[in-house]
């Protein structure tokens, strides 16, 4: 299965340290946000992946170049200075995705959720991975029903974490430019044709400064480098 990493967004919740540096190259533990998720694809037996970028997209391309040293063979999909948004940019990266289904990655996610799990999971339209709601977003996006299927309206509110399996036909209406991927998944939901799981580990939307401070000293504090 292939993988893609989005790392699109302009990061503006990040500002200014994404005035000169693509929000994905931050570093934290020593080592940029997108090279912790690269690490744990490959070892988890993800190696064909592909990367979206626009603002500052070069320095991605220039910092990863083609993956031989991650064990990986990377691809971009350039999106040039402005980012076409989560669904317009899986479309765009479509052709090189292939005709299977594919995992897609947050760039600016730190978790430790183990993703050889995903390899076997069957996929209609998408499969979703769910976490607890943090702090920054109390009520969460999406529910469980009893039967592994993801709800709109479930009796327990669960986060979207980012990380999800989607299949082509998902996108297959869908026309090039700029459009979210949060209408898409909500009409596939209503069709009940999106499954889900919830993943109870450690994860972090890293999308403010002082989030990015709190998971570099939980990196060295407990010793744990993804």
């Amino acid at each position: 299965m292939k993988a893609m990493i989005l790392a699109a967004g302009r990061g503006e919740r990040m500002r200014p340290l994404t005035d000169r540096t693509p929000k994905p190259l931050l570093k934290v533990a020593g080592k940029a946000l997108i090279e912790h998720t690269l690490g744990r694809l490959v070892e988890a037996g993800f190696t064909e992946i592909v990367i979206n970028h626009a603002h500052l997209g070069e320095q991605i391309e220039a910092a990863l170049g083609d993956g031989e040293r991650y064990g990986a063979s990377i691809r971009y999909s350039p999106e040039g200075e402005q980012a076409l948004e989560t669904a317009g940019g899986i479309v765009n990266a479509l052709p090189l995705l292939g005709n299977e289904p594919f995992l897609v990655v947050n760039g600016d996610i730190a978790t430790d959720f183990p993703f050889d799990m995903l390899h076997a999971v069957p996929v209609d339209l998408a499969h979703l991975v769910l976490v607890d709601n943090p702090a920054h977003h109390p009520r969460g996006d999406f529910g469980l029903d009893g039967q592994g299927r993801v709800v709109e309206d479930g009796e327990e509110p669960f986060t979207f974490s980012g990380i999800g399996i989607y299949h082509p036909a998902l996108f297959e209406h869908v026309p090039p430019g700029a459009s979210k991927l949060g209408p898409l998944l909500r009409r596939a939901i209503s069709r009940q044709r999106v499954s889900g799981r919830k993943y109870g580990g450690f994860w972090m939307d890293v999308g403010t400064p002082e989030r990015l401070q709190t998971l570099d000293s939980y990196y060295f504090q407990t010793g744990v480098f993804p």
